[in-house]
């Protein structure tokens, strides 16, 4: 299981990096830059990671196929991935297009505007490749290729670094494009990492009749219906989460700049842990799914159970270090006192639900890896919107506890999803009727 996690988690810090890098260096464009390419990515992210999300049904389809050892069954799931990657590809470049003349309607900052507008114009066209990155990388890694994906976002993160030197500034000849270069460095960076994989792929099967080998380059609709029903609750349920953390910050934002920024820097700590267990989340959902595939109770608990246990290793680990050393790790971002002290009250909050927020990926994944992506939407739209925000916002703003009241709420919802997705894994199991009983210590 950590053979095949550590890449994947390394390749979701990778991600991370990107968008850390970008912002780094439209620093010296000046504040309105800096604004805009944050609102842009965050905007973009938002439809991209929908998308995206839908192709999350390939974990399950391919990992069953490659667990039964039917490799024209894995291609087939593949060619239909590519499909919808293709399909989705327009409508959600509309969408993103239409974002431009809604956030002017909503009355943004002028000298944000005019840096936003051509920036996101040109990060639309890095969707395409970075939705068919998202298949070939689903169709690898339920094969157990996964150091490629990693080696991939690596590169990728040079030739960005490269790209936004060339494009923004204007060297080797290059105009320079202010922000607007930083997007089309984004795509380009993106259309190497599809490219990458897609030679991977490629070369892989160069030995077993090419990728279409014994199977139709047309997309087949039963599967692609198939795939669709698979990952739309999971894109709805990833789309839950960017949506409750996007209002929770609108929310914050009301209160003084301090709470504000200890909010951000609260944000940005628990979202780099949150990348490992996403990583061992991904490699429990091809783990899981191989054993399904060829009919291995005891391999399926024991896949499961095993990612749940690397998890609360590390999400443990780290539960302490926030809990702990909470003025240390903000001193990192920020030398001001009154944010330091606000900052170190949120992460010695965050650090009770670490353990349980890895537990909630984890176990998404793990129910992935058997079919099932409704469990945790439901989980994470009832656990989120039901309870933690309605709680939060009445101690943020009824109680008087301001940002504490509302990462309470959060806690509080990541600690009964954590429960209830941990309970559905074991009930899932044990429902499982292959042919040998399952040991006594997994049941």
């Amino acid at each position: 299981m950590w053979h095949l996690a550590w890449p994947l988690a390394l390749a979701e810090l990778g991600w991370m990096a990107q968008g850390v890098v970008d912002l780094i260096m439209a620093g010296p464009l000046g504040p309105a830059a800096m604004g805009a390419g944050s609102l842009g990515n965050m905007l973009f992210y938002s439809v991209a990671v929908f998308g995206s999300g839908v192709l999350l049904g390939m974990d399950t389809l391919v990992a069953h196929a490659f667990g039964a050892a039917d490799l024209r069954d894995c291609r087939k799931t593949l060619v239909n991935g590519v499909w919808i990657a293709v399909g989705f590809t327009v409508p959600l470049m509309a969408l993103v297009r239409l974002l431009i003349p809604i956030m002017r309607m909503a009355g943004t900052n002028r000298q944000v505007l005019e840096q936003f507008d051509p920036y996101l114009k040109a990060l639309t066209w890095s969707l395409l490749p970075l939705l068919l990155y998202s298949a070939f990388r689903r169709y690898l890694q339920s094969m157990n290729v996964v150091k490629p994906v990693t080696v991939s976002l690596i590169v990728a993160n040079l030739v960005n670094l490269l790209g936004n030197w060339v494009l923004m500034y204007g060297h080797w000849g290059a105009p320079a494009l202010g922000l607007a270069g930083s997007g089309w460095s984004t795509a380009i960076a993106r259309l190497f990492m599809a490219a990458f994989l897609g030679a991977v792929i490629w070369w892989r099967h160069r030995g077993t009749g090419g990728v279409l080998a014994d199977a139709s380059p047309w997309p087949d609709f039963q599967r692609a219906r198939r795939l669709t029903s698979l990952g739309l609750p999971a894109a709805t349920q990833i789309a839950v989460e960017i949506a409750l953390f996007a209002v929770v910050t609108a929310l914050v934002a009301r209160l003084d700049e301090v709470s504000l920024a200890a909010h951000s820097i609260a944000v940005s700590v628990i979202s780099t842990t949150f990348m490992v267990p996403l990583g061992v989340s991904s490699a429990a959902a091809v783990r899981v799914g191989q054993a399904f595939g060829r009919k291995d109770i005891y391999g399926v608990a024991l896949a499961g159970w095993t990612a749940v246990l690397l998890s609360a290793v590390f999400m443990g680990s780290a539960g302490l270090a926030l809990g702990f050393l909470p003025r240390w790790i903000v001193r990192i971002y920020t030398a001001d006192p009154a944010v330091i002290t606000s900052g170190a009250v949120l992460l010695q909050i965050a650090a009770l639900f670490q353990l349980f927020d890895g537990f909630q990926v984890v176990t998404t994944g793990a129910l992935r890896g058997l079919g099932d992506t409704r469990t945790a939407m439901v989980a994470h739209l009832v656990g989120y919107w039901l309870i933690g925000l309605p709680a939060g916002y009445m101690l943020c703003f009824h109680s008087g506890w301001g940002v504490r009241g509302i990462w309470t709420g959060l806690s509080t919802a990541l600690i009964l999803i954590g429960v209830a997705l941990i309970l559905a894994w074991r009930a899932r199991v044990r429902q499982l009727d292959f042919e040998q009983p399952l040991p006594a210590v997994l049941s």
